[in-house]
């Protein structure tokens, strides 16, 4: 066989030479400890950065405030005690308004008519009043005080018939009045409008 150029390149392996990123040096480089191959290293020789491992926890985010800043929450205190009131100067109505009924039916059943069709408005439109107070209606105000003023009319009538009554009756018209001025306070109105 022949001893020329092409058998010596046919067992030689191709070598890969990496080129260098930098400028170009013709400085002696070190000696290495390893060899110089062409095989490249499927293993890193350096230090290994460690990612951090991932948790489940993401922490939630935090809110932020768009638009107009929204008012304090209302106090409720004075739309309980204008409920409170309220419930109690209907019940007092009711009593008066009973007795009348029963006490007048005889002598004058016309009267007796009208006080019982004045404490059915009264008595709706308070507890109307006192419901959508409850569940923060508007309108509730406007039932309250409507309501109240029925009982007074009521009251009213007793005078006007000259009814003998004990002393404490004559003082049962402060209980409507008192749940007018309290269902027009203006904390109540800010108890009444949803937020």
């Amino acid at each position: 066989m022949s001893d020329g150029p092409s058998d010596e390149t046919s067992s030689e392996q191709p070598r890969i030479r990496r080129q260098s990123d930098g400028p170009t040096t013709s400085a002696p480089q070190p000696a290495q400890s390893e060899p110089q191959t062409s095989i490249i290293r499927r293993h890193p020789t350096g230090e290994l950065s460690v990612a951090e491992p991932q948790t489940s926890y993401i922490p939630r985010p935090t809110p932020v405030a768009v638009g107009p800043s929204r008012p304090k929450p209302a106090n409720p205190r004075a739309a309980i005690a204008t409920a409170v009131v309220s419930i109690v100067a209907g019940w007092a109505t009711a009593v008066i308004a009973t007795d009348l009924i029963t006490g007048w039916w005889k002598s004058d059943p016309l009267f007796c008519v009208a006080i019982g069709f004045l404490a059915a408005v009264s008595a709706a439109a308070s507890i109307g009043g006192l419901i959508a107070l409850l569940l923060r209606r508007r309108m509730a105000r406007l039932l309250i005080v409507v309501g109240a003023i029925v009982a007074l009319l009521i009251f009213a009538g007793l005078f006007v018939a000259g009814a003998k009554l004990s002393p404490v009756v004559y003082a049962i018209p402060v209980l409507p009045v008192l749940s007018i001025l309290l269902a027009l306070l203006p904390a109540t109105g800010r108890w009444a409008r949803r937020e």
